[in-house]
């Protein structure tokens, strides 16, 4: 069971490493402009060299900014040489449903033997055959498949009992937390990762009652003190 940090920042990943919480870091274009990077495809990859080396060995997934096919191995092979622990993250499929991306996922993990997080999905089916392509990471959008009325846990538990009875060892992620339950309940129900803000895990970890009760603890070390 593992948390990864969801981020582009520098001095994020530096804070949740020395804390000693994360087992590896998530990003995408969306998530690396947000964060302030520029210079287009240059600056992603910079940017990813400097997450990779403070993270190694743990992971780092970074996502390709094309759809064609030929641009997307292209581009993959590109990211992934750029340090040995950096996997590609790969669409299930296009925008408009176009169905070339599971073809490139099993490309890039069978013939050029880099390691693919098929992402942007919301059902077990749809990561079942990213699995049986061969991806080494399936990440369902749990947030988003509760919102669609479904239960995400209950797509998890399956997804893992399925990987299991069928002898795939791909990894199940689970991202688009909602809430900050959501992470241990996720977890729970069989996902093998599951990617978090910073302010996810801020709120995993501060609680209103344990500042009362330190507040407390405090207070009282005072009046013995003064004793």
């Amino acid at each position: 069971m593992a948390i990864f940090l969801d981020s582009g920042k520098i001095e994020q990943v530096e804070k949740y490493l020395k804390w000693g919480v994360i087992r590896g870091v998530t990003t995408n274009p969306t998530i690396l402009l947000k964060d302030g990077v520029t210079g287009g495809a240059e600056g992603m990859k910079k940017r990813a060299q400097e997450i990779a080396a403070m993270i190694a060995p743990l992971p780092l997934s970074l996502e390709v900014t094309s759809n064609d096919p030929g641009e997307m191995v292209s581009q993959a092979r590109e990211f992934a040489s750029l340090a040995d622990n950096i996997n590609i993250k790969i669409t299930i499929h296009g925008p408009e449903g176009e169905d070339d991306n599971i073809a490139v996922i099993h490309e890039l993990e069978t013939v050029h033997d880099v390691r693919v997080n098929a992402t942007a999905m919301m059902s077990a089916q749809q990561c079942l055959l990213a699995a049986l392509a061969g991806a080494t990471y399936v990440s369902l959008f749990g947030g988003r498949v509760n919102n669609m009325g479904y239960d995400a846990s209950d797509e998890i538990t399956r997804l893992r009992e399925v990987l299991e009875l069928q002898g795939l060892e791909s990894q199940i992620i689970i991202g688009s937390v909602r809430e900050i339950n959501n992470v241990i309940t996720w977890l729970h129900a069989g996902a093998h990762i599951v990617t978090v803000t910073p302010d996810v895990i801020g709120g995993m970890l501060v609680h209103p009652y344990s500042k009362e009760t330190v507040r407390m603890f405090l207070a009282d070390a005072a009046k013995c003190e003064a004793c």
